[in-house]
């Protein structure tokens, strides 16, 4: 009998020259290439996944502060899977073995179920669709509420996007953000929310130009939406004449960026290997909705039904 690969059971979608691999575990992007370039940071399907690279995030994105919050006036403790930090990090389905329920060539949808536990007293199911095509690589993520109650719910995707060969301080990025979540330096807990203007060089990408040194790990929102909706964010390697962009619809009113700074830095091979783009549902921390002066977005699932939401890779 073979063995299941560390990062769980593979499939492999194919349209035309592309290919992307979805790892079970976290339901993961585990690669995704375009006329044989990496449009991701991937990682080797018998290998524990580093971090959340590629992970299907659920029912929460980013952090919980304190792994503490309240909703329909009881008070909730979730783990702090962000230990050094004390915080709760990107929910309870990245390391789930999502189960395929329908496979194609060019598609896969992969199933879990969140069930009830301390800190999280909910049944959601989570179905993730991942589909292949010309115009790029489409995940969808629905979350039905299997339970009697309504629960709190956010998702939002992982990936560490790649322009091209060059240095990641030498892509040009564009970020059509009017405002950042200000965070505190050690913890990276919310304080508020800022015009990008505040600090331009570090946020201000709303004209596209290179990324330089700045060191990026925020939330953004107040996105400028094409005619149909959408938003879209673009890294573009212009010494090597290629790029990557990740579009998502009203579905995601804010964006996490991160510049995948690694704390030994350039002695780590992930450091700033690429930049990680998170459209989310929903804000850092809105389980605690009700601290913060501004909309965070946060979900209520209801009983029976089901929320979607979803966004697309495509090579430029």
């Amino acid at each position: 009998m073979a063995r299941t690969p560390l990062s769980g059971t593979q499939h492999t979608l194919r349209a035309g020259d592309d290919a992307a691999v979805i790892a079970a575990v976290g339901a993961s992007l585990r690669s995704y290439r375009h006329d044989g370039r990496d449009l991701v940071v991937p990682f080797d399907a018998d290998e524990v996944r580093p971090g959340y690279r590629g992970a299907t995030l659920a029912p929460w994105p980013n952090r919980i502060v304190d792994g503490a919050y309240a909703f329909g006036g009881t008070s909730y403790r979730t783990a702090l899977t962000e230990p050094e930090r004390g915080q709760a990090l990107h929910g309870l389905a990245a390391w789930l073995d999502f189960v395929a329920v329908d496979l194609g060539p060019d598609h896969v949808t992969l199933a879990a179920t969140i069930e009830p536990q301390l800190g999280y007293p909910w049944r959601v199911r989570i179905e993730t669709t991942y589909a292949l095509s010309a115009t790029g690589l489409t995940q969808t993520v629905t979350a039905t509420n299997e339970g009697v109650d309504p629960a709190p719910f956010g998702t939002g995707p992982h990936p560490y996007l790649v322009a091209g060969p060059n240095p990641l301080d030498s892509w040009t990025l564009t970020l059509p953000a009017d405002e950042v979540l200000e965070t505190t330096p050690d913890r990276l807990s919310p304080t508020g929310l800022a015009p990008v203007t505040a600090d331009a060089e570090r946020f201000d990408f709303r004209e596209p130009r290179r990324i330089g040194a700045v060191e990026i790990d925020h939330a953004f929102t107040g996105l400028t939406r094409d005619a149909e909706g959408t938003a879209a964010v673009r890294v573009v390697d212009e010494a090597a004449g290629t790029g990557v962009e990740i579009v998502f619809d009203g579905a995601c009113p804010w964006v996490q960026i991160h510049t995948a700074d690694q704390p030994d830095g350039a002695a780590s091979p992930a450091h700033r290997a690429g930049l990680a783009v998170e459209p989310m549902t929903c804000a850092p921390d809105a389980f605690n909705d009700d601290a913060y002066p501004f909309d965070t977005g946060l979900l209520v699932l209801e009983p029976g039904r089901s929320l979607s939401a979803s966004w697309r890779i495509a090579a430029l």
